[in-house]
Parts: structure tokens; C-alpha cells; sequence
């Protein structure tokens, strides 16, 4: 499995990852969003490569500190993503008392990644404890955006315990991968929880050659301020408008 790294910041994926961050910012102008949730349908569409780089993303902001906290109990990805151990973890927190700050890895000085640690028999009933929602309210004082990575919901009800501890959702689809239906199914559950949907990200989305040259095209123009550029970005807003929420 692939480390995340700095995107290369001319890069489509890269824009990509960029306008979803700016996306979340502006989601809900009347309250305050710190804790946020992703998830899916199913497994494999790449749910935890997305919330890992949009936090990654959030933590190049200045004075933006970051939580990347990994509760999928049953399948923890977070910490592979980063190259960290999940020796330790939340789990040994809230079970064992270890310090928090025993159980964190710092990645960068503004990113910061709480894997899950040991393995509960029990991962429902520790998600809809008293002392998971005490938890989750405590560390929002310490950061000023939490990412917390969790289970399909289409598979299980994790995400939908947890929702109602966050700000908000995120919904991550693999393009020709997901089944409408069931997506629309598990949105509902979600909206039944009173889940605050943000929105989706459209993940594993074929970009075409001819669009990959535009992007081409528009970065290496960037430090310019010719006509040709001007005229490039008029012709091609709509595209950018409608396709740059989505990640190849």
C-alpha cells in the first residue's frame, strides 16, 4: 500500500484533492464543522486513500492542525497509509487508560494520526459508549479538524453510531464501482441517524487524456498571465466546475 506523500501541486489529483478541502470548508457557513466522518458503500472504494490525502490536504493550511483518527474497528487501514504502528492506539486509550499522547503519531508538525491499537471483541458497543462521545467532544479542543475514517455503511452500522457524534459526513462513491441503490439506501440510514451529509467525493474516476492535457495545458500556463491562458480557462470552467470534486 501506497504512503501518502506531498502531491505533486500541479497535478490534476492534487486540484482535486484541493477543491474538496475548500468544498468541506464552505459546507455549512452556520456552523462550526471540526469533526468530520467518511465513508461508503462497500469496501474497496477507496475510502480511506481519500480522507487520509483530504487530510493531509487540510494540514497544509497555516496554523491548521489535524487529526487523522482511524475508528473502522474491524479493518484498520489509517495508520499503513502513513507507515505507522498500530501497536498502540484508541482503543488502548479508552480501554487501558495509556496517555493520548502515547498513542498518536506525529507525521508532521500540523498532521497527527491516532490509529485504533487493539483489537475490541465488542466494536459497536464501544462506538455507541458514553465514553467515545466524551472522547470525541475532549479532542476537538486540541485540533482544529478531526478526520475520522470508519466502516462502509453499507456493511455495518458503525458509521451510522458515530454520526451522530460528528459535524459531518462525507460520502465516498467509487466511479462504476458502487451500486446506486444501495448507496441511496445507505445515505437514508444515515439522514434516519440525523447524519449532517456534506457531501460525496467521487473517487476512482477514469479522467480522460484530452482532459489530463487541459490540466496540463493550464498549470504550465499559470505563471503567465497571457491571453492564451485567460481564454483556456473561459473554455474549459464548466468542465472544471463539475469534474474537479472528483479523484482519479
Amino acid at each position: 500500500m501506497q504512503k501518502i506523500t506531498e502531491l505533486d501541486q500541479k497535478s490534476p489529483i492534487a486540484e482535486a484533492y484541493r477543491t474538496i478541502r475548500t468544498n468541506i470548508s464552505f459546507s455549512d457557513v452556520d456552523n462550526e464543522i471540526q469533526t468530520i466522518l467518511f465513508t461508503s458503500t462497500k469496501q474497496n472504494e477507496g475510502k480511506s486513500t481519500v480522507i487520509s490525502n483530504v487530510a493531509y490536504s487540510f494540514s497544509k493550511l497555516e496554523n491548521c492542525r489535524v487529526l487523522l483518527m482511524d475508528l473502522d474497528l474491524r479493518n484498520p487501514t489509517v495508520h499503513k497509509m502513513f507507515g505507522v504502528s498500530n501497536t498502540y492506539g484508541l482503543m488502548d486509550n479508552l480501554k487501558n487508560d495509556r496517555p493520548i499522547e502515547k498513542c498518536i503519531h506525529k507525521i508532521e508538525e500540523n498532521i497527527h494520526v491516532l490509529p485504533t491499537g487493539s483489537m475490541p471483541p465488542n466494536p459497536t458497543e464501544i462506538l455507541s459508549s458514553k465514553k467515545m462521545a466524551s472522547f470525541l467532544r475532549e479532542i476537538k479542543g486540541k485540533y482544529d479538524y478531526v478526520f475520522i475514517d470508519t466502516p462502509p455503511v453499507g456493511v455495518v452500522s458503525d458509521a451510522t453510531i458515530i454520526s451522530k457524534n460528528v459535524d459531518g459526513v462525507m460520502y465516498v462513491v467509487g466511479a462504476n464501482e458502487t451500486d446506486l441503490s444501495h448507496a441511496q439506501v445507505a445515505i437514508e440510514n444515515l439522514r434516519k441517524a440525523d447524519a449532517n451529509i456534506l457531501g460525496s467525493v467521487l473517487n476512482k474516476y477514469a479522467m480522460n487524456q484530452s482532459s489530463y492535457a487541459y490540466y496540463s495545458y493550464y498549470y504550465n500556463q499559470d505563471e503567465c498571465t497571457g491571453r492564451a491562458t485567460r481564454k483556456k480557462k473561459k473554455k474549459f470552467g464548466l468542465f472544471r466546475k463539475k469534474k474537479l470534486s472528483s479523484v482519479r
